[in-house]
């Protein structure tokens, strides 16, 4: 059964600029290049929820676990935390629809 990554976070608002050219120029080309395939990426604009949810796929969980077990993928979230706050993601499996 494919597996999804759920991520949430807050955008630090000291480095808003800084942190829209690092996800798309870096972060979400970088996550792609690690297999996934994104499937969501949704904004908070009203309410007490994280301020950005995404959502990312890969065939099983066994392949979601063993890449954020990677050097390569800690390098990256260490880079994410320099423009975000409250940063973080769950695995589940993946349904098709809308998850949270």
């Amino acid at each position: 059964m494919p597996g999804k990554l759920i991520m949430t976070w807050d955008i630090n608002p000291e480095h808003e600029q800084e942190y829209f050219e690092f996800v798309v120029r870096e972060f979400l080309p970088h996550v792609q290049r690690l297999g996934f395939q994104m499937s969501d990426a949704w904004v908070t604009v009203y309410g007490e929820q994280p301020q950005i949810m995404v959502g990312a796929t890969l065939p099983t969980i066994a392949e979601i676990n063993q890449v954020l077990r990677s050097e390569e993928w800690d390098a990256l979230i260490v880079r994410l935390l320099d423009y975000v706050t409250d940063f973080k993601y769950k695995i589940v499996s993946a349904t098709g629809g809308f998850q949270f």
